[in-house]
Formats: structure tokens, sequence, C-alpha cells
């Protein structure tokens, strides 16, 4: 018999398939369950609700976007460029969570996800611009904290390096600073 963790594991690797191929809200727990080969009862032991898998399979991306961005809070002084590099390798580290984020914006914000992503831009954006930034600022770091993100799933076939360096070069443009 597995240890829960195992199976904790495998109910979310699976989960994250059914979601990828039918949605969240169109995968029942009893297919998850299925697919496993295990009971529904055994399931709701590891996950009480659908909700409940749906933030574990997301909560690793939180953890580690939260991490950046209290990290750059702590900071005696921000480089806007290494701001930027960091918020870039998240974004490509967790590339495949993005993508699920993207697809499921309807349950994630029922979860309160899509608070949490748009509250860390504002953040940086207040480290980037001060706290009262105006608005040619603030959409400034929007077109640049977003664009990032947007590189890492627009060109999944560009290997890492050069990518992170053509994005970082865009956004430091969006942001008027240099390279």
């Amino acid at each position: 018999m597995p240890k829960p963790s195992d199976t904790k594991q495998r109910i979310q690797m699976v989960a994250r398939e059914l979601f990828a191929a039918k949605g969240v809200q169109k995968t029942s727990l009893q297919e998850i369950a299925n697919r496993l080969g295990i009971t529904k009862p055994a399931l709701y032991y590891h996950f009480g609700s659908r909700e409940e898998l749906v933030r574990s399979i997301v909560q690793p991306l939180i953890d580690d976007g939260e991490a950046f961005v209290s990290g750059q809070e702590t900071l005696d002084e921000v480089d806007p460029r290494a701001l930027l590099e960091g918020y870039f390798d998240f974004h490509h580290r967790h590339r495949d969570g993005i993508v699920f984020v993207l697809t499921e914006l309807t349950t994630l914000t029922e979860l309160g996800l899509t608070e949490t992503v748009l509250t860390w831009r504002e953040r940086l954006a207040a480290l980037l611009f001060g706290p009262d930034p105006t608005l040619e600022q603030a959409a400034r770091a929007a077109l640049a904290l977003g664009g990032l993100q947007d590189c890492t799933i627009q060109f999944p076939d560009v290997p890492a390096e050069p990518l992170r360096r053509a994005s970082v070069a865009a956004a430091c443009a969006a942001l008027g600073v240099q390279p």
C-alpha cells in the first residue's frame, strides 16, 4: 500500500491530467477515484473537496510566488533588472501551473487565487516605482510583469536562457529602464 503522501501525489497527478482534458468543473471526484482505482471515500480522506484538491495543486506556485515577492520587499534597494529576471524565473519554473491557472480562471477566482496574483503585481510595481505610482508607471509595470508571464507561456519551445534574455529586455523597455 502506498504511503499517504504518495497517494496524495498520485491523486494530484491524475487530477491535473483530467482537469487539463475536461476542465475543473467538468471533472468529478468520482472520475479521479475511478482512474486511480480507489474509492471516492478514499479520495475524500486526502482531499475533502474538489476546491481543496485544486488549491493543493496550485499551492506550490502560490508559496513560491509569495516567497519571491516577499524576498524582493526585504531588499534595501531593488534592482529593476534583477527583479524582472527573478519574476521571469519564477514564471518559467511554474509555467505548467500558470497555464492551469489561466485556463481555470473562474474556479481560481472563487478560491481567491486570482486576487493573490494581482496583489503580487501591485506590490512589485510599488517596489519599482514607489508606493503611489502614476497611471503611466502602473501601466508600464503591468505590461512588464504581465508580459514576462506571457512570454513563458507563449514560447514554450524556446530554450530558457534566450527566452529570458529577450523577455527581460522587453520588460526593461516597457519599464523605461536600461536592459
